[in-house]
C-alpha cells in the first residue's frame, strides 16, 4: 500500500513592497479605513506577524513580469503603503510573502476567503488573561492601551474580569454563563463570596446581573448615601476604609465597604456639629442621623432677625448675576454648550445662593429657653433647625407680654375697655373701684352680655365672606407657624398632622422636601410676631393668600391609615374608613399620581413587609407571570430585592397607595361615602384589616419567611 503523500509548505520569500500590487480577487472591498492606521502603527511596533499570501503577475504572453498580486492580505499592504507614505519605511523595503504558482489549481479568491472565513477571532478570556499577563511584567495600564490602541478605562476593565475567581473564570471559558453576567462579578474582589452568590443563581434561567451586584454589595454603603456626603470619602478613606468600583455600569461612586465605620464617623461628626450649635446659648440640642417628621410639632417657633447683606456681598452679587446673565445671552443660542461654561453657571447660582441664604440673629432671652434639631439632610448637608420653645420652658403667664405666646390654659388679662375677662378675679375688680369708686360689673354679667355680642359678630362675620376669608387665613396662620399664639377670636386651626409610627426617610422623599421648602419661604415672608399677622394679610395679595391658605390648609390632611387597637376616644376604625373614603375624593380633585410624586415599591420601603406570596402576586399584576417566575424560587431577602428592580419601572402602586375610580361618571351622593349612620359598623378596607394573613404590620409573619 502506497504511503500518502506528506504536505510541503513553501518557504517565505522577500519580495520589495513596490513590486507588489492588490489583487482584484481580494474579497476584502470595503476598505477599514480607521483600522489600517491601527495595523500601520502595529507593525511599525511588532513587525509584520503574518506573511503575506501572493502570486506573480504574467503579461499577456504568459512570462513572469517580476511584479506579484496579493489576493489575500489587503489590509497588511494598504498598513505598509501607509508606513511608506509616512516615511516611516522604504518603499522598496522587503517583504515577507508566502509564494504560489500563477496557474495554481487553487484560485485567488479561494484564498482571500479562506484567510478571512477561518480566522477565529481571540475568546475574550484570553484577552483578559493576555492583558493581565502584560501588568504582572511591569506595563503601565497606560503603555498597554497605547499598544492595542484602546484606552486606559477599556484595559482596567480587561483587567478586573480577568481577576474574578478563577472557578468562574472556567464556566465563562465554557458558555456557562454571559460576559454580562461576568461583569457583575467584577464589583468584589472576595472570591469566596463570589462562588456563594454564583451558586445562589447558577440554576436560573436567566441570571440577573443587577441581583448578583446587589448580593455582592449588600452588606456595603453606596457612595452617594447622605452619611457618606456627610464626612466626605476623604475621611472615610483616611479612617482606613476601603471601596469597591463598578467599572461597568455608572456606581456614583462605588460601595464602601465598612458601614460601622462610616456609622462611627457620621456620629462623631454630628456630636462635634451639635456642640458648636450648642454654643450659641440655645437651651437645648437634640442630634440626629435623621429626626422624625415635623419635629417641631407642638413647639413654639421663635422668630429672629435676618442679618443684612454687607456692602462688599451685595457688590459680588451684582457681578455674579451680571456674569451669569452674560453668559446666558452669549450661547442661548448655541446647541452644544461646552461642560465649562454649564460649570460656570453652576458655581454661579452656587455662590449666589450662599450669599442669599442669610444668618439669624436671635434674641438672647429666647435662646436661652430655646433649643435646635440637628440632622443630615438629603443631600448630605447640615440641617439645623433653630428656635423652638418646648412647653415646659415657656415663661410663666405672669411673665408673658399680653398673653402672647402662653401655652394652653394661659389666664386672660383685663380687656382693653375695663371688664375683665375670665379668670380677671377679685384683684381686677377691686383695683377698678378704687380708681373709680364704682363697682365693676359681674363676671356672670359680662359672661352675658358678651355670649350676646358673640352671636351679633357671627351674624355680621357670615355676610362678610372677604372678612371670614382673612379671619379664617389669620387663624390658620397662627395655628401652623406662631405655636401658642391667642391673636385669634376664631376657635379654627389646623391640625397638623404627626404621622403615628413614620417611617424612616419620610423627610427626606420628594413630597416632604417640597412641603419643607414651602415653609421655609412662608417663615422668611411673614411677620416676626403674631400680632402684626393681621394686618400683613390685610396688605398681602390675593394670589398669595389663597397659596398660603392652601398651604396652611394642606398640613392638615390626613390620608393616613393608623393602626387601630380598640376604641380609645381618640379614633376609631369606622372613622379611619370614611376618612380615607374622603381622602380618595380629594385625591380625584387635586389630581393625585402617587408615581409621578415619586414613590417606588423599594425593598425597605415596601417589599420587606410583605410575604413571598404577596411580592409574587404583586409582580405578577404589573409585570406578568413570565416575570414573577424568575422570582419564585429566590430566598425572602433576594426576592424583595429583585422584585425592586423588576417594579422599579412598572407604574404599580400597592393597594393603599392607589385613588379608586369611580364607578360612574356621576359624582357619588354624600350618603355613598361610608356607611348611613356613624351607628353602622364600619369595616376597614382589606389591607388595614390584615385579611388574607397579608398584616404588614406582623413581624412574625416576616420573620417565618
Amino acid at each position: 500500500m502506497a504511503s500518502k503523500q506528506k504536505i510541503i509548505l513553501s518557504q517565505p520569500q522577500a519580495i520589495p513592497l513596490d513590486r507588489l500590487r492588490l489583487s482584484k480577487a481580494n474579497v476584502r472591498r470595503v476598505k477599514p479605513d480607521a483600522s489600517v492606521a491601527q495595523l500601520a502603527d502595529s507593525i511599525a511596533r511588532r513587525g509584520l506577524l503574518h506573511n503575506l499570501n501572493v502570486r506573480p503577475i504574467l503579461d499577456s504572453e504568459g512570462n513572469v513580469t517580476g511584479d506579484y498580486e496579493v489576493p489575500a492580505g489587503g489590509r497588511r499592504i494598504r498598513a505598509l503603503e501607509l508606513l511608506v507614505k509616512q516615511k516611516r519605511l522604504a518603499k522598496d523595503a522587503p517583504i515577507p510573502c508566502n509564494v504560489r504558482p500563477a496557474n495554481d489549481d487553487i484560485l485567488a479568491e479561494e484564498d482571500s476567503l479562506a484567510e478571512n472565513a477561518e480566522r477565529v477571532n481571540l475568546h475574550p478570556l484570553d484577552q483578559f488573561r493576555g492583558m493581565q499577563s502584560l501588568a504582572e511584567k511591569g506595563n503601565a495600564v497606560e503603555d498597554i492601551a497605547a499598544h492595542f490602541f484602546v484606552t486606559p478605562a477599556v484595559v482596567r476593565q480587561r483587567l478586573k474580569l480577568a481577576g474574578v475567581s478563577p472557578k468562574l473564570l472556567d464556566i465563562y471559558a465554557e458558555d456557562g454563563m454571559s460576559l454580562e453576567v461576568l461583569m457583575a462579578f467584577t464589583v468584589s474582589d472576595d472570591e469566596e463570596r463570589q462562588i456563594q452568590v454564583w451558586e445562589m443563581v447558577a440554576n436560573a434561567y436567566q441570571p440577573s446581573p443587577s441581583f448578583i451586584r446587589q448580593k455582592l454589595t449588600e452588606n456595603s454603603v453606596r457612595a452617594a448615601d447622605k452619611r457618606v456626603r456627610f464626612v466626605g470619602m476623604e475621611a472615610y478613606v483616611e479612617a482606613g476604609g476601603s471601596v469597591v468600583r463598578d467599572l461597568f455600569e455608572a456606581d456614583r461612586g462605588g460601595w464602601l465597604t465598612d458601614p460601622a465605620l462610616i456609622d462611627r464617623l457620621v456620629a462623631a461628626k454630628l456630636e462635634a456639629e451639635g456642640l458648636r450649635i450648642g454654643a450659641e446659648g440655645w437651651k437645648w440640642i437634640e442630634v440626629a442621623e435623621e429626626h422624625p417628621w415635623n419635629p417641631g410639632r407642638g413647639l413654639r417657633t421663635i422668630a429672629g432677625d435676618e442679618v443684612p447683606m454687607s456692602d462688599e456681598e451685595a457688590k459680588r452679587a451684582a457681578e455674579l448675576e451680571a456674569e451669569g446673565e452674560a453668559l446666558s445671552a452669549e450661547w442661548s443660542d448655541v446647541e452644544d454648550v461646552p461642560d465649562e461654561v454649564h460649570a460656570r453657571l453652576e458655581a454661579i447660582d452656587a455662590e449666589i445662593s450662599r450669599i442669599n441664604e442669610r444668618p439669624i440673629n436671635f434674641d438672647p432671652a429666647d435662646v436661652a429657653i430655646a433649643g435646635a434639631f440637628v440632622s443630615i439632610d438629603n443631600d448630605g448637608t447640615l440641617r439645623v433647625e433653630r428656635g423652638f420653645v418646648k412647653p415646659e420652658d415657656e415663661a410663666p403667664p405672669a411673665e408673658q407680654d399680653g398673653g402672647t405666646g402662653g401655652g394652653e390654659g394661659a389666664e386672660a388679662a383685663p380687656s382693653a375697655d375695663g371688664a375683665a375677662g375670665p379668670g380677671g378675679g377679685d384683684a381686677a375688680r377691686e383695683a377698678e373701684e378704687d380708681e373709680s369708686g364704682l363697682k365693676p360689673l359681674s363676671e356672670r354679667l359680662v359672661s352675658d352680655l358678651t355670649a350676646w355680642r358673640t352671636l351679633a359678630l357671627q351674624d355680621a362675620f357670615a355676610q362678610s365672606p372677604a372678612t371670614a376669608y382673612i379671619a379664617v387665613l389669620h387663624a390658620f396662620v397662627l395655628s401652623c407657624f406662631y405655636g401658642y399664639s391667642r391673636e385669634s377670636c376664631l376657635q379654627t386651626s389646623i391640625n397638623s398632622v404627626g404621622f403615628s409610627n413614620a417611617p424612616a426617610g419620610l423627610r427626606d422623599c420628594a413630597p416632604g422636601q417640597a412641603i419643607a421648602a414651602r415653609i421655609d419661604e412662608w417663615r422668611g415672608r411673614l411677620p416676626k410676631t403674631d400680632k402684626e399677622v393681621w394686618d400683613w394679610l390685610l396688605e398681602l395679595g390675593d394670589d398669595d393668600r389663597a397659596n398660603l391658605l392652601a398651604h396652611c390648609a394642606s398640613l392638615g390632611v390626613n390620608a393616613q391609615a393608623e393602626i387601630v387597637k380598640g376604641y380609645d376616644g381618640r379614633v376609631s376604625a369606622h372613622g379611619i374608613a370614611r376618612r380615607l373614603a374622603h381622602s380618595h375624593i380629594l385625591a380625584r380633585a387635586v389630581g393625585l399620581d402617587v408615581v409621578e410624586a415619586g414613590w417606588r415599591p423599594t425593598a425597605d420601603g415596601y417589599l420587606n413587609s410583605v410575604p413571598k406570596p404577596r411580592i409574587l402576586a404583586d409582580v405578577t399584576e404589573a409585570r406578568g407571570e413570565n416575570f414573577a417566575g424568575m422570582i419564585d424560587h429566590l430566598k425572602k431577602g433576594d426576592m424583595a430585592r429583585e422584585a425592586e428592580r423588576l417594579l422599579e419601572d412598572a407604574g404599580w402602586l400597592p393597594e393603599p397607595m392607589r385613588t379608586p375610580e369611580l364607578e360612574s361618571a356621576e359624582q357619588p351622593d354624600a350618603g355613598s361615602v361610608g356607611p348611613a349612620n356613624d351607628d353602622a359598623d364600619g369595616e376597614l378596607p382589606a389591607f388595614l384589616a390584615g385579611e388574607g394573613g397579608d398584616d404588614v404590620g406582623d413581624p412574625d409573619a416576616i420573620a417565618a419567611e
